[in-house]
């Protein structure tokens, strides 16, 4: 049976898309219910996954001061092993299935453009892929884990 997001799931949602160390207090005063409500509600959309609660790292803070999205071609019929092959690459942070020419996307944070270049060449290894397209990321002007729906 699927679970409905209601009014309330998406306002804990919400609040803890900006703010994931709100208390259940805090949050049962913004969203005017109990607290007890609010850990039920919290509990159920951990369990049904449809909520993760996790640190989310600043990159620059940590010294990744590089960044690429990196399109690839893959042979017909590989692209399920190609995507287990890049994730075994630790740095890849986003693998997507997109449409067009490219088949896959990906995203890497790094600390320096040697390290894209290391990353782009253990790509090229992967005997499925047959094209790469990379995208160096200059400035990041948003990056947000708000979800409107």
């Amino acid at each position: 049976m699927k679970y409905e997001v209601d009014e309330l799931d998406h306002g804990i949602i919400k609040h803890l898309s900006i703010d994931g160390r709100l208390s259940f207090t805090e949050l049962s005063i913004r969203l005017q219910v109990t607290e007890k409500t609010i850990r039920l509600r919290y509990k159920n959309l951990i369990e049904k996954r449809i909520l993760e609660v996790v640190g989310v790292v600043n990159p620059l803070a940590v010294g990744l001061k590089a960044g690429a999205i990196i399109q690839v071609k893959v042979k017909a019929n590989s692209i399920s092993d190609t995507i287990e092959k890049l994730k075994d690459i630790r740095e890849i942070r986003f693998i997507t299935l997109t449409t067009g020419e490219y088949s896959l996307l990906f995203q890497i944070t790094v600390k320096d453009q040697e390290k894209i270049t290391e990353i782009i060449r253990e790509v090229n290894k992967i005997e499925y892929i047959t094209g790469v397209n990379t995208i160096i990321q200059l400035e990041v002007y948003k990056n947000t884990f708000e979800y409107i729906f």
